[in-house]
């Protein structure tokens, strides 16, 4: 997943969008576009091994600030439907469940 991102160029140290392949040094800024919020995590110090999920953040720390969380919450807000349901006319989805829901078993047979 994280190859992917980078390839996508969602991820950026000290603002340089990298390869996968990049180290990351003690002190770089790694800042990673996730869900529609861009997370900043500082590096503090490198593991001399492999460590498990629950370590890492001895390593990092987290510098995204709140403002960003605050924006992807309103955009949820926005996405809400543009028309109450029952208004106006049915969506291509309510109509392919509206089919879904009134064909007849013996319909369902013929196909």
């Amino acid at each position: 997943m994280a190859t992917q991102a980078c390839k996508k160029g969602a991820v950026r140290v000290n603002g340089d969008i990298v390869k996968p392949s990049r180290d990351v040094y003690q002190g770089d800024v790694i800042t990673l576009r996730k869900e529609q919020i861009n997370y900043q995590l500082e590096v503090l110090d490198l593991p001399e091994s492999r460590v498990g999920a629950k370590l890492v953040d001895i390593y990092r720390k987290d510098t995204t600030p709140k403002e960003a969380f605050e924006t992807n919450e309103m955009l949820q807000y926005a996405k809400t439907y543009y028309r109450k349901k029952g208004v106006g006319r049915p969506t291509k989805k309510d109509r392919r469940d509206l089919d879904d829901f009134t064909e007849s078993p013996e319909e369902e047979n013929e196909a």
